[in-house]
């Protein structure tokens, strides 16, 4: 008979990446804690529902920025994961209070938790958004995990969000090496994939626009995508692989608009899309995502992606057109185009 796996704790535990890690780690036998800002919120009712959640998940009210209610779902676990960090719908007005605070000094809260209780590994999930925003980086070289957004340049676009996530994935780090604290962090792009929650996240709602169409103009830009599945394997992978350190870019398949469009036309042709895309400039230089890859990291295509994402959100209805109600895209997004 199998040992039991260790206990671990998911911060953010109800968004759409956590939701699928849990399930996951649940499928691998592990006991799981999982923060949550209102465990009693009808959104997280999935995570209850998920397989094994009645013997080894146990939710934990807790915030980020309240080290005594977290404190109690760290306690007793090997490995933490922190996903918890918000993602502005709208137009962001403070910055400090929306975004900086909770994912900076959210994630030192969780780092010196993690130092007090000993625990033995953090994985952080970072962003994109950390990286790709370098107009010094050579356009002829693929950006690597040694690639920083600038963040001057994005503190001019008002950019905070990449800010934010810049900051925090460099504070972890830093933190990890003068502390001794085991700290690996994970850069995906735009996540698609089915939904497990009953609420829809900012990188669906771009797909979902993309079927649909509506008053904003796109531009025919180049996109980074990863299934959340492969996300969901890779923070598993980075935690269960001794060697695993640094950072990790995550993110398989480049696409830009016009083709992302004609590959869901061939695929379900009986949407609208988007009818207007503006050409744009596609001279970014590519991610390279080889140091996850040499952990023996094997994402989906990118077909089976949008498959999947499709037919999860035909499911949930949330491809009908509403009366007076135009599908738009979320603020950070149109920011990006």
């Amino acid at each position: 008979m199998a040992l039991p796996q260790p206990r671990v704790c998911v911060t953010g535990g109800g968004g759409f990446i956590a939701s699928w890690l849990i399930k996951l780690l649940l499928s691998r036998g592990y006991t799981v804690h999982a923060s949550l800002r209102d465990p009693c919120d009808p959104k997280n009712a999935h995570l209850m529902q998920l397989d094994k959640a009645r013997e080894n998940l146990h939710l934990f009210k807790a915030d980020v920025l309240d080290c005594e209610t977290l404190t109690p779902a760290i306690e007793g676990c090997r490995g933490i994961f922190h996903l918890a960090t918000p993602v502005p719908e709208h137009k962001i007005v403070d910055p400090e209070r929306e975004v900086l605070d909770p994912a900076v000094k959210g994630t030192l809260n969780v780092l010196k938790i993690c130092s007090t209780l000993k625990v033995h590994k953090v994985v952080v999930m970072s962003s994109n958004a950390a990286v790709t925003s370098n107009p010094n980086w050579p356009q002829d070289r693929p950006k690597d995990e040694s690639c920083w957004s600038d963040k001057e340049f994005c503190e001019e676009k008002e950019d905070w969000y990449s800010v934010a996530k810049l900051v925090a994935e460099q504070e972890a780090l830093e933190y990890a090496e003068e502390n001794g604290l085991n700290v690996v962090t994970l850069c995906p792009p735009y996540v698609f994939g089915p939904l497990l929650q009953s609420t829809v996240n900012t990188s669906s709602k771009l797909l979902i626009y993309i079927i649909k169409g509506g008053p904003d103009v796109m531009t025919n830009r180049l996109w980074d995508i990863v299934d959340v599945r492969d996300v969901a394997d890779a923070l598993l992978i980075l935690y269960e692989k001794s060697e695993s350190s640094g950072r990790y870019i995550c993110s398989p398949n480049l696409i830009c608009t016009r083709d992302l469009v004609d590959l869901l036309k061939k695929m379900f042709p009986k949407y609208h899309y988007i009818d207007e895309i503006v050409d744009a400039d596609h001279g970014a230089a590519p991610l390279s995502c080889q140091k996850l890859r040499d952990l023996d990291w094997e994402p989906r295509k990118l077909e089976e992606t949008l498959t999947d994402s499709v037919e999860s959100y035909e499911k949930a209805g949330l491809l009908q057109d509403v009366a007076g109600d135009p599908c738009r895209l979320p603020s950070l997004i149109r920011m990006w185009l």
